[in-house]
């Protein structure tokens, strides 16, 4: 496990350990993405960026608390490359105070099916 202050980033078995303890798992990229690469089997999909970079932080966090129901409940984010749930970790964990912040390191792309696992 890597931190970088706010978030602490999760190799893919490191990633695997904290499912199986019921880690929410938050996709955060976009339709299209999910449709060309697949998703984590179990992810919970909710897009913060839009293809232009713009987004919309309240009707996020309406889906998200759906899910994450408590500042302190432990989630994982994932997006492409682990780019997008940097900045989307530091908001909801500085910003919001969620305490439990984690992401896949690399992403899906990098962090995922490169080392063979699979996406549904």
């Amino acid at each position: 496990m890597l931190g970088s202050g706010a978030i602490i980033s999760l190799n893919a078995d490191e990633f695997n350990e904290k499912v199986e303890e019921g880690y929410k798992v938050i996709d955060i990229r976009r339709a299209d993405e999910w449709e060309h690469y697949g998703t984590i089997e179990g992810s919970h999909k909710i897009t913060f960026f839009d293809e232009e970079g713009g987004y919309d932080v309240k009707s996020f966090l309406e889906a998200f608390t759906k899910v994450v129901t408590d500042k302190e409940q432990p989630f994982i984010l994932v997006c492409a490359h682990a780019r997008r749930t940097k900045s989307v970790g530091e908001l909801l964990a500085l910003q919001l105070k969620y305490t439990n912040v984690y992401d896949l390191d690399g992403g899906i792309n990098w962090g995922w099916l490169d080392k063979g696992y699979k996406t549904v």
